[in-house]
This record gives structure tokens, sequence and C-alpha cells, in this order.
């Protein structure tokens, strides 16, 4: 039985990779096909597809009650963003921020962050304050809207450019249900394993499941460097996290009140918080992510990791 765990769990990891290498490669091609920026494709079409797992645990789980692992998973992966995947990539090479939309977006996701632990300081996310959150979410695509419109004009160019887009459409959603797939296949397998460890099930949604459930960002990102698509990997980031925040935890609370556990109010939020306003910070300064910059983040993550383990365990 372990090894048959195993074998799926690896086959997992193969389908997550494979899938977020065409569908970075689509949406790409996508991007220059339609003269859509890069940074717009990643904060939304790419974004969407790599919180589809993040949305489909935290949906389910919620909807089967078990709400630690909801909130968990949705934290879990904010924090797992920046400090595991944007903090690796700039570790491994400085990343230049010349997007001139990247306060805006990192400020999208700020308020998604604090808008969540000021209302949680009752230890509750109700649906009404859910639909806060959803509020933000929809301001959110409003303004890429807006921006991918005022960069495009009339929009004569996005649709005379469709010609010869339909394979990379095809690739795009032929790799999202391979990410899909893949991390569905590793959280569960994932979590098994966990459990047969003992571990407790909000540590679960904030280490593994984060983690299982990041990959598709993390493979992403460390695509998109690789071919040079930066702007893309970055774009990814910033509108996971506030689909994380304001959309899964949105959603997820119509679906069920969700109570908040001291230890998020204490531990994960604050982390949370320090990550995203280090990021835009560092966004921000001489327009570039240096490598000791990731290097900060990275640690803070690990720090962080170790806690869990050593305080809540």
């Amino acid at each position: 039985m372990m090894l048959v765990t195993l074998g799926l769990f690896v086959l997992g990891l193969v389908l997550i990779t494979k899938g977020a290498d065409w569908f970075v490669g689509s949406a790409v091609s996508i991007s220059t096909k339609s003269g859509i920026p890069k940074v717009i494709i990643g904060a939304t079409i790419v974004s969407f597809a790599t919180t589809a797992p993040e949305f489909t645990v935290s949906a389910i789980a919620a909807y089967l009650g078990q709400t630690d692992l909801t909130v968990g998973n949705a934290v879990g992966s904010a924090i797992c963003n920046i400090g595991l995947v944007l903090g690796s990539v700039i570790l491994v090479r400085a990343i230049p921020m010349d997007d001139p939309s990247f306060l805006q977006k990192g400020g999208f996701m700020v308020l998604s962050g604090l808008l969540l632990v000021i209302m949680t300081l009752d230890g509750t996310l109700t649906s009404v304050d859910g639909a806060i959150l959803l509020m933000v979410f929809i301001a959110f695509l409003y303004y890429n809207y807006r921006l991918q419109s005022t960069i495009l004009g009339d929009g004569e160019r996005t649709m005379d450019s469709m010609t010869g887009m339909r394979s990379d459409i095809l690739f795009f959603l032929l790799g999202s249900v391979c990410v899909i797939l893949g991390s569905r296949i590793l959280i569960d397998t994932g979590t098994q394993i966990a459990r047969w460890l003992g571990i407790p099930e909000i540590i679960i949604g904030l280490t593994l499941i984060a983690l299982g459930t990041s990959l598709p960002e993390l493979i992403t990102a460390v695509s998109s460097t690789i071919k040079g698509h930066h702007d893309l990997a970055i774009g990814n980031i910033l509108g996971a996290n506030t689909m994380d925040i304001a959309l899964i935890l949105g959603v997820s609370s119509q679906i069920r009140e969700l109570p908040i556990q001291l230890q998020s109010i204490h531990y994960d939020f604050p982390v949370m918080i320090m990550l995203m306003l280090l990021l835009v910070i560092f966004g921000i300064t001489r327009r570039r992510f240096d490598r000791w910059e990731g290097g900060i983040i990275l640690v803070i993550y690990l720090a962080y990791v170790v806690g869990l383990f050593v305080l809540y365990i």
C-alpha cells in the first residue's frame, strides 16, 4: 500500500511539472499574439489555473466541515507562494521589476490579507466577511480589465490576433488539467502519508497541502524565470495570493462559516502579512528583486515552518 501511495505521489509531480510547462508556454504565446502584457496574463489567466487546486481543496474541505484544512490551505498557500516559491526563485536569480502596475497589484494582495486579519479577530470568518473579500477580488479583476483596456485601446488588436491561437488555448487547457489532476493526486497521497505520521489537520493544511497546491505556482515561476518571462512569474504570484485570500476564503465562507484558530491569529496571519509587505517593499525599491532579498524571504518561510512543528505539535 505504501509503495502504491509513493508511486502515485511521483505521478502527481510529473503531471504538475509537464502541465505547468505547457500552460506557461501557451500563456506567453497568447500574450505575444494578443498584445496583452505577460504580467496581466500572469495575474489573471495563469493565476486562475494555478490556484484551481487550492480552490478545489478549500471549497470541498469547507463543504465537508474540515474548516481548519480550508483556512490552513488558503493561508498556507499564500505564505508558501511568497516565502518558498518567490524566495527560491529570487535567490537563484535577481529579477528586475519594471511593471508600473506592480504596486497596485501588490496593494490588492496586501488589502485582502489585512481585511482577513481584521475581520477574524473575533475568531470567525462569516459569510458577510467573505462577501467583503469577494468584493476585493471583483475589484482586482476589474482593475486588470481596465489596465488591459488602457494598454490595448478598443481591443481590436486582441480580436484581430485571435487567428492561430487555437493550439495555444488547447495546450493551456490541457496543461491546466494536468496541473489540477496532478495536484489532486499529490494532495491525497501526501495527506495520507502525513496522517500516518500523526500530524494535525491544520498543520497538514499549512505545510504539506499548501506546498502541494502551490507546486503549480512554483513550477510556473521556475519555468517562467528560466525562459526569461519573470513578469509572468511575479504577476502570477500577486494574482494567486489575492485569489487565495479574497476568492477562495470568500467563497468557502459562503459554503460554511469558518472558525479561526488562535494559532492562525497569533502566528500564521502575522507571517503572511509580513511576507506580503516585504514582497511589495522589495519590489518598489530599486525596481528589482535582489538575490539577498530572496534569501531573506526564504529564511523567514523556513523559520515559519520550523516554528509550526516546534510550537504547535
